[in-house]
Parts: structure tokens; sequence; C-alpha cells
């Protein structure tokens, strides 16, 4: 897909149509916000538990689109290094021992060891100097220090960079930006007010349906069903970590590979490893009435 393309798709049955063409069941609500997103060139940022498809969204976006991928995982202590650029330190040193009798001042020495061919590119500053718009996904942003978040303000504000002894570097286009958060603390009014927003809960059952049918097709039906429904079930139970969707799928794959065609208390708590994973959550499993799980409305 062209840049020219890209840039016409406009309505949320548009966006609807390219993910499903990933196998990515989206619905209108998410639909409706990647639209948006695409059209006012505005971040997106995405919250919600984990597992329920925040990081695949953007994945996939990138694969519909026909554009790269560049992501930045966030974690306590990132920094401008890792985030944006650092310089070349090993090839500066070199540099200046091949320079020692070039007879250049020290003045025209600095400005040559940090000038471009020094520079290391870190994710931040490559999405914005991609030639074609790529997704950049800023994920896990709450893992962040705040520190961190002062960084992505002039990135999201003005989609520059300043770099002080090269200046300010813009975009030559503008990446199509996603941030994911899980909550583990609140993200600063300044960020938020940057972005257009999205909450995603776990699918309800129709959805997670359709999910399951369309990135795993080859399963048998009734199987993928009656797995479906389990998880339902599951998610309500009191779990430290509740299985996301890629479980769901890990499981329903898996119960495909070991020949099983119907879905038993026994294959349940066998499997079970595959679905929970914490040493609490599969004991809560393992006490739960299993043979109730699998009862239409059980629970």
């Amino acid at each position: 897909m062209s840049e020219e393309e890209e840039r016409t798709i406009r309505t949320p049955e548009e966006i609807e149509a390219l993910l499903a063409g990933q196998r990515y069941v989206a619905g209108r609500p998410v639909a409706l916000a990647v639209s948006l997103a695409l059209n006012l060139e505005r971040p997106l940022l995405i919250e919600g538990q984990a597992g329920v498809g925040k990081t695949e969204l953007a994945k996939v976006l990138a694969a519909a689109l026909g554009t790269e991928l560049i992501r930045l995982q966030c974690y306590e202590g990132l920094d401008a290094s890792a985030a944006l650029y650092e310089w070349n330190f090993p090839k500066q040193v070199l540099r200046l021992r091949i320079e020692e009798n070039s007879g250049r001042t020290a003045e025209e020495k600095e400005a040559l060891i940090f000038s471009e061919p020094f520079l290391l590119e870190r994710p931040l500053l490559r999405a914005i100097r991609q030639p074609r718009p790529p997704v950049l996904l800023i994920d896990e942003v709450d893992r962040a220090d705040e520190e961190f978040e002062a960084l992505l303000l002039e990135l999201l504000s003005d989609f520059q960079v300043t770099i002080p002894e090269l200046g300010t570097i813009r975009a030559t286009t503008r990446p199509y930006v996603i941030l994911t958060s899980n909550r583990t603390r609140d993200l600063s009014d300044a960020l938020r007010r940057r972005c257009l927003y999205l909450w995603l809960e776990y699918p309800d059952l129709e959805k997670e349906l359709a999910i399951v049918r369309a990135r795993a097709p080859e399963v048998d039906p009734d199987l993928a069903e009656a797995v479906t429904r389990v998880v339902q079930q599951v998610r309500r139970m009191d779990l430290e970590k509740p299985p996301g969707v890629a479980e769901t799928l890990d499981w329903v794959r898996s119960l495909q590979t070991l020949g099983v065609s119907r879905l038993t208390p026994e294959w349940i708590r066998d499997t079970a490893g595959v679905l929970v994973k914490t040493r609490a959550d599969a004991a809560r499993l393992a006490a739960a009435d299993l043979g109730r799980l699998l009862a239409p409305g059980g629970g």
C-alpha cells in the first residue's frame, strides 16, 4: 500500500476491513478509534488489562498498512540514550586517535565527532526519520519513569527531536503512534492530552469466539466454542493473572494438537498450565468445579 493510499483511509468500516484482512477482529469501537487517530494524525493511547490485544493491534495495523513496525519497549530507568539517540563513543575515540596529527583545531575535531556519522538512532528518532510513516509502538509506557514522559511530550506534540549538537530534527513523515498501558501507574495529564484514548476490555463470548475462529481456523468449531466458554468463566474467578486472548488461542491450539475433540474436566486439569501462569491460579483452577465450568452458562 502506497503512502497516498494509507492517508486516504478514513472510515471505521475501511479500518475494520483492513484489520480483518490480517485476521484481527476489531469491532466498531476499536476501528473508530484507529480511524480517528489516522485521520487526525494523533497518537492513540490504549489502556486495558494485560492480554486484551493492545500490542497486537499495533502489530496488525503495521501489517495491514504494509509499513514497518518500530517498537519501543518501556521499562523503569528508560532514558534518552535508549529511546532517542546516543553517540557512538568507541567510534568517536577511534576517530580522535586518527585525528591526533591531522592539524584540525579542537573545535573542528569536536564538530567532527558530534556529527551524523557518529549518531546512533534509537526507536523514537528512527521513527520520525523514515521516508514512509511507520507504526511506532510505545509499549507499556506506564512502566517507564515519569521523567521519560517529558521526553515524549516534544515528540508527540511537534514530532521533532532536539539534539544539542545537531539542532532540531523534524519528522519527514508523521509515524502512526500507538501507546499502550497496563495502568501500573497513572500517566500524566500532559501526555494524555496529546493522545486519543481507547479502553480495551476482555472480549465478550461472541467476539472472542470470532477471534478464535479467525486466528485458529483449523480448530474444530465445537472445541473452539467450548474452550472460549470456559475461558470466559475462568476470567470471572479471583485469579492473579486472568488469561488473555493469547492464552485462549494457545489453549485451543494445544488441545487440537493433542487430538482432543471434546473438552472434559480431565483435559482442563491436565492442560491448565497453558491457561494460567501462577501456582496460586493453578491451585484455584484445580479446586474449581470444572464440570460446572463446562455446563452452558456455568461458572
